[in-house]
């Protein structure tokens, strides 16, 4: 087996462990919480937003910090760091008896969860520009399975073991997969075949913001997970809405939340070769599109089968946009500073995460659930007016971009 494809079958095993570390509490983080104390339903409620969001806060602040480092100083270093710092902060969580510390907890997770956005940037580091969209598609496809299939597992792993256990399981899954990076991944030093310019972070940040394309590509990124996260607090509701069931709601809300995730690992790669085939901001609008028409009949379902037929649809449409987004950054970003720039694109996936079930609890609050699934597919319409607009204006090179403006920022020094 060649270097270069043992180190990526490594990293899509540990991406896949990662990833389902920060949502596998979600099934019984409002039990856990009960336990540390009598507390009322509206204390709980209160406590398990704010707890399970803490993660992905400061993970949205750190990822592009991780991703500098890993810049400057190698991707295997950032890689132990942030995969020994997860496990130890999940394995303190199975210990904790305060919501206080349980928060602090999940703050520090968020610190350490760089592994995402390096590993990316690490991969795709050895990865030719025409293969992008197919192995980063694949690699993808082990993070988001383990979002998307971190809550069924916890909540299977919470009943078999209890919940101390869980952490505990879960951080030695962690431990091994560092120890997997630590003895299996061998880094080859990037030689740079000319004079590297030293990109300043606020040049950097704002070329993100002022390059057309790749300012479309970090909202797509966010609205993303913003389809992906605003109905998932509600689909308990809405599943029992629809079944009418007493019983197993939650099983059957997981079944058809999962759905979305097997769309994705069906699918991601593919996409991602047509991309490599075709040209990835085609490919893109065409995702786009897909998820605008497979989202908004979810919101006039009458059958649980109409509901799971569709989330596996619309799975299968935005698993496509990731790699597709990620292979557009490894194509435009400059290579010394990709590991910085696939940070900030992991930061706006953050964002969303974070944005969907608040934007999804207040469209339900006013309007109701199926509203949830319309306002969202309109989000999906803006994303791609935002992305045709920007492929018609002239192409801008993010490289030639940034390159300008240090020597511009160089020059008032």
């Amino acid at each position: 087996m060649s270097r270069h494809k043992k180190n990526f079958i490594i990293i899509w095993v540990t991406n896949f462990l990662v990833a389902g570390t920060m949502t596998m509490i979600m099934p019984f983080l409002s039990l856990y919480i009960e336990t540390f104390g009598d507390y009322s339903e509206e204390y709980v409620q209160k406590w398990a937003g704010l707890i399970f969001g803490a993660t992905f806060i400061t993970a949205l602040i750190m990822s592009p910090i991780w991703g500098r480092f890993a810049d400057r100083f190698g991707f295997k270093p950032i890689l132990l760091i942030n995969g020994f710092g997860i496990a130890i902060s999940v394995f303190l969580m199975g210990f904790v008896n305060s919501v206080e510390v349980f928060f602090l907890l999940r703050l520090l997770n968020g610190l350490v969860t760089g592994f995402l956005p390096t590993s990316l940037a690490f991969i795709s580091s050895q990865t030719p520009r025409e293969q992008a969209g197919k192995m980063l598609g694949t690699l993808q496809m082990g993070g988001v399975a383990g979002m998307l299939f971190g809550p069924v597992l916890g909540g299977m792993m919470a009943d078999s073991f209890g919940f101390s256990y869980t952490f505990i399981i879960t951080s030695v899954s962690v431990v091994i997969a560092a120890l997997l990076v630590l003895f299996g991944i061998k880094e080859e030093h990037r030689v740079k075949a000319r004079k590297v310019v030293a990109y300043s972070r606020k040049v950097i940040i704002g070329g993100l913001f002022k390059h057309r394309l790749m300012f479309n590509v970090m909202i797509v990124t966010t609205l993303i997970q913003v389809g992906n996260f605003s109905i998932q607090p509600l689909l308990s509701l809405y599943v029992a809405d629809l079944t009418h069931a007493a019983t197993n709601v939650a099983f059957l809300a997981g079944l058809t939340f999962s759905a979305t995730g097997l769309g994705n690992l069906l699918f991601a790669r593919m996409w991602g070769k047509i991309g490599d085939d075709i040209g990835y901001e085609k490919v893109l609008g065409i995702l786009l599109l897909l998820s605008f028409l497979f989202i908004i009949p979810q919101a006039f379902v009458t059958s649980l089968w109409q509901l799971v037929l569709l989330r596996f649809l619309f799975g299968i449409s935005t698993g496509g946009m990731i790699p597709i987004t990620t292979a557009l950054v490894r194509r435009e970003a400059p290579l010394e500073v990709q590991g910085e720039v696939m940070g900030y694109n992991t930061s706006f996936r953050f964002l969303g995460n974070i944005i969907g079930p608040m934007f999804g609890g207040i469209v339900s609050g006013y309007i109701g659930i199926p509203a949830v699934f319309i306002v969202t597919g309109v989000l999906f319409v803006i994303g791609y007016a935002f992305l045709t607009f920007a492929i018609r204006r002239p192409t801008q090179d993010f490289e030639h971009f940034l390159e300008d403006r240090q020597v511009e920022a160089n020059d008032k020094i």
